[in-house]
């Protein structure tokens, strides 16, 4: 059961790492985009990361992890941050490949970022004093604003792009949060988040899940167009 949280990350990146080199995708012709946007995204996580474990917002059950922490967080912890992005990164470029007309068109897709701002502030408002939720929401609002601002076309292929990715993610989330399982691979303080769960997940770890990938995602396509 150590290696669990490791079989998870290693099975989630396989199929995109392989598909990278489709002769109709070519996914690895952005590999270092991704990987200065990964750098820069890891910053931003990783701190975040650190700061809630140390103070018990969340913790991990050492049953379930090879037995390896870096700076108070397990050895598989970083690699989520950085291969459960790249997979939906890929997965992203691929149905957009494939699917190009699968997008939110101008104004709806303006009507989505206003009401989903607009909720995610009024939610902050109201449970200001869960640090989970504030942090994350806040979060969230900053790079919906900042994205609408330089790049607003990324978000009319995203917001479908995202309801797909959440297919696996609350099956990876579902086993992480302990359904399944004899305990739970992640736990949460729910003091600290709205105590609201899809399954067993926290519902901010779907905002977290979407501010993580449309950050990695928005810095690839700039450091793309910079690279080339």
């Amino acid at each position: 059961m150590k290696y669990l949280y490791l079989f998870i990350i290693i099975g989630s990146v396989l199929i995109p790492i392989l598909f990278c080199f489709h002769p109709k995708l070519k996914f690895y012709k952005y590999w270092k985009s991704f990987l200065f946007a990964s750098i820069v995204t890891l910053t931003i996580f990783i701190v975040w990361d650190i700061i809630f474990t140390q103070n018990g917002l969340w913790g991990y059950n050492d049953d379930y992890f090879v037995g390896d922490f870096i700076l108070s967080l397990p050895l598989e912890k970083w690699l989520f941050l950085i291969c459960i992005p790249f997979a939906c990164v890929f997965t992203h470029y691929a149905l957009q490949h494939y699917f190009p007309r699968f997008r939110i068109l101008g104004k709806n897709s303006t009507i989505v970022t206003h009401v989903t701002i607009a909720t995610l502030l009024l939610l902050c408002f109201i449970y200001y004093d869960k640090w989970y939720t504030i942090v994350d929401f806040l979060y969230a609002i900053i790079l919906l604003l900042l994205v609408r601002l330089y790049n607003h076309n990324l978000l009319e292929s995203y917001y479908p792009t995202f309801l797909v990715l959440l297919i696996p993610f609350f099956i990876v989330n579902e086993v992480l949060t302990g359904s399944w399982l004899a305990q739970e691979i992640v736990w949460y303080n729910h003091m600290e988040n709205l105590d609201f769960r899809l399954g067993t997940i926290p519902f901010e770890d779907s905002i977290y899940a979407f501010s993580l990938i449309l950050t990695n995602l928005s810095l690839t396509k700039y450091f793309y167009a910079k690279f080339n």
